[in-house]
């Protein structure tokens, strides 16, 4: 038969030593105490002396323990500052991506605003500039090189009106629609200008490449005037495109025919200028020369 589960300490020898421990640890104390409160009232000053060594060996421990808690606390303030540092890194890291992007935008704002106030400017030295309006669209097919923009015969845009941008000539219109208009771009093979070299004043023609660049042919026979980083303007002959505007720039001159570059680069352009067909002004008959119409009312 199993003993019972909760036994009197009578039956347990280990349970009797255990009480009888406690009962004189208890006592001990309990004489301890009278003892000190005995001596704290007969001799104060024996008391006081009691007290300071159990101060003195009591302070170790004291001391230990003040460690171990500055230690414990000062790695609690190490753990928070670790993680308060990875939140404000993360923080500033998410300020120095917002700051990145607001200096981008601002580039490209302030880019774009030199643009604008480059073709303001234009309009206002340009009084026959038709209508300010944007590329909307390009296409190539083999060598045709044509772009889309949005104006046309509702704008007073014509075919034949020659563009430009605030960098330089585009092309010219070729054919119109009601609100939009195809323009063809200097580099097609169909676009042929007469220009000058802005060194001398040399005439020469440039011819669309098909490629993206421009091949200039001069009006010299037998003879070579350009260079390496030439400028070529406009020179108005023929009319059509009006005299000094910018148009390319020479990037190869070792050949008959050299290759330019456009200085409207056309996946750059994005606002253009329409302007009026250029048609120069007819030269006056020299001095003492008949006029027609008196001519006609002679005898």
């Amino acid at each position: 038969m199993a003993p019972p589960k909760h036994r009197r300490p009578g039956f347990s020898r280990r349970a009797q030593y255990g009480l009888f421990a406690g009962y004189v640890i208890a006592t001990i104390g309990v004489v301890i105490a009278l003892a000190a409160i005995a001596a704290w009232r007969l001799d104060p000053t024996g008391f006081a002396l009691v007290r300071g060594a159990a101060l003195d060996a009591t302070a170790p421990f004291t001391a230990a323990g003040a460690s171990v808690s500055r230690g414990l606390s000062g790695m609690g303030a190490e753990v928070g500052a670790y993680w308060n540092a990875g939140a404000r890194n993360r923080q500033m890291a998410q300020e120095v991506a917002a700051m990145r992007s607001a200096l981008v935008q601002a580039r490209a704002a302030r880019f774009e605003n030199a643009r604008l106030k480059r073709l303001l400017k234009l309009a206002d030295r340009t009084p026959e500039t038709i209508v300010t309006t944007r590329i909307i669209g390009s296409t190539a097919s083999g060598t045709r090189r044509l772009a889309t923009i949005a104006a046309g015969s509702s704008d007073g845009v014509r075919p034949g009106q020659p563009v430009r941008s605030g960098e330089g000539l585009v092309g010219r219109i070729f054919e119109t629609g009601r609100g939009a208009a195809r323009l063809l771009m200097l580099t097609d093979t169909g676009s042929t200008v007469p220009v000058r070299l802005a060194r001398n004043g040399l005439p020469a023609l440039v011819t669309g490449n098909g490629d993206g660049r421009l091949r200039v042919r001069p009006l010299i026979a037998g003879e070579n005037p350009f260079r390496r980083g030439d400028l070529l303007l406009t020179s108005g002959t023929g009319g059509l495109y009006p005299p000094n505007v910018p148009v390319a720039v020479i990037t190869g001159a070792d050949a008959l025919t050299p290759l330019a570059r456009p200085l409207a680069d056309p996946d750059r352009t994005d606002f253009v200028l329409v302007q009026a067909i250029y048609a120069p002004e007819a030269a006056a008959p020299p001095p003492g020369l008949p006029t027609t119409a008196g001519t006609a009312g002679a005898p």
